[in-house]
This record gives structure tokens, sequence and C-alpha cells, in this order.
């Protein structure tokens, strides 16, 4: 899978319009978020054109107005920017961090189902230990580890 430039979490606020309504205004996006984020026109601007600029948008310009669309769909957007963050901790630490994830966020009891059947094929192949991908010198709970120099 292809790496994706990460979306910071004001841009995915301005994403999530553009999802939503399919294809938006910079003025529609301000109208929308200004009183939830009392965000002005020029910070709505500056997130788009971080947006555009990272691949994320297609810019049609409509007579003066500008139409940004989103090159990427949002479910994508969210596995990448999960695997993302398992990426970047210890591989021994995942099977928590998915449990912590399932226990605090609201599921449907279809995508239990979903995961139920996930999990259960998974574990035909599942090792019997993730081997740890810290950093060399560092333990699983990323201290730093004393080492005797090699000559």
């Amino acid at each position: 899978m292809e790496q994706l430039e990460q979306i910071t979490n004001s841009e995915w606020k301005i994403m999530r319009v553009i999802w939503t309504l399919g294809h938006s205004t910079s003025k529609q996006i301000t109208s929308l978020l200004s009183e939830k984020e009392d965000w002005k026109a020029s910070t709505v601007k500056t997130l788009l054109r971080r947006l555009d600029r990272k691949g994320f948008l297609k810019i049609v310009r409509k007579g003066r107005t500008y139409v940004y669309y989103s090159k990427i769909d949002e479910q994508t957007a969210a596995n990448d920017a999960v695997l993302n963050i398992f990426h970047n901790i210890c591989a021994m630490h995942a099977g928590k961090a998915l449990n912590s994830v399932i226990q605090n966020v609201p599921i449907s009891k279809n995508d239990i189902q979903v995961l139920i059947q996930t999990l259960h094929q998974k574990a035909k192949t599942a090792p019997d230990k993730v081997p740890c991908n810290c950093l060399k010198h560092q333990d699983c709970e990323g201290r730093k580890m004393s080492y005797e120099h090699e000559e």
C-alpha cells in the first residue's frame, strides 16, 4: 500500500466537509466550520492549500470560484491514518492498542460480526508472539537499554 502524506486534525475537518457534500467551495467550508471552529476564511484557504499540496484535492475553477473535490475517499484516508499509527508503535503493542480502540469506539453489531470473522481468519496464521520492531538498543517500553560496546 502506498503511504499517503498524513492529514492533520484541522485538515480532517476540512476533508469531512468535502466528503459530506461531495465537493465544496471555501466559502461553504468557512460557513459550516466557522461557528464550531471559529475559523476565518484565511484559515480555511490555508488548509485547502496544504491539502492541495499534499495531493488530496482536485480544484476546479468555475468563474471566480474554486470548487474543491477530494481525490481520496474517506475510508481510504481513515485506513491510511490508522495504519500509520500502527507503523509507528512497537508491533508487540498492536494487539493492546486494537483492543483499546474496539473498547472505546462505538461500532455496530454488524461491524462486530465482521471483526469476529476477521479475527477467526487471522487466528489461523497468527504467530504465538509478534516480534518487537523497536529501535536497536531500546526495549518495548521505549526506554534506552544499556549495552556493551563491541570491539
